[in-house]
């Protein structure tokens, strides 16, 4: 697995240092409760702890870190309703990025689209259909060419992948996945707004449902006493 905290290799800066963080959650390197060890990251990154706070800091206001007062800094958890309030923003925003997309060059939109759902298509590993499937989704949002969407949707996207690596297996069905990108990307490029909002409301249901499923399994059962 590709390693995301390591030493800086440009000047480091807390924006720097909160990108390799954001990355390092997103691909699971650090896991949903982790706690962070500022000597250990600061270590590892190379970098001194005055930037590593302004960057730790970033996330936290992004809503990724969280602090417990009297115990530290923590990588948030996913419940299933952080999922469902995930994916309920996540349709508004690629909503609106659909409405803007609609009203430009949709067919050359729809082309992109499509590329990236035939590399999900012919993806050889769970692991790569995922990374298309994010993808997919953030290619959406820099069609729209909206700074301020894009900046919204990049905290949702990576608390989405924080999902699909923690819970796989309920969401591995990639044949499924496929086909529902697919759609999508051709109801973009004929440039029908009402099918291609349908779709993408269908889409984020589904997703719903088997990462709902996945979290529901991965709590612990509580013991008979």
């Amino acid at each position: 697995m590709n390693s995301f905290i390591g030493p800086l290799v440009r000047e480091s800066t807390p924006s720097i240092i909160a990108d390799k963080l954001r990355q390092a959650i997103a691909h699971g390197e650090l896991k949903p409760g982790t706690q962070l060890g500022e000597a250990e990251l600061a270590r590892r990154l190379g970098v001194s702890r005055g930037p590593l706070r302004e960057g730790m800091q970033r996330l936290t206001q992004e809503g990724l870190l969280v602090a417990i007062r009297n115990r530290g800094l923590f990588v948030i958890d996913i419940t299933p309703d952080d999922v469902r309030d995930m994916y309920l923003a996540r349709e508004a925003i690629e909503r609106a990025a659909m409405a803007k997309i609609l009203e430009g060059d949709h067919a050359a939109a729809g082309d992109e689209l499509l590329l990236i759902a035939d590399q999900m298509a012919a993806a050889d590993s769970p692991a790569e259909v995922s990374e298309r499937d994010i993808a997919f989704h953030e290619r959406l949002l820099q069609l729209a060419q909206s700074p301020r969407l894009s900046r919204m949707h990049q905290t949702l996207i990576t608390e989405t992948q924080m999902c699909i690596h923690a819970l796989s297996d309920s969401y591995a069905d990639s044949e499924v996945r496929g086909q529902e990108h697919r759609a999508l990307a051709e109801g973009i490029r004929k440039g029908d707004r009402e099918l291609a909002e349908r779709l993408l409301a269908a889409h984020m249901d589904d997703a719903i449902r088997r990462l709902v499923e996945g979290t529901a399994a991965e709590e612990p059962k509580p013991v008979d006493s």
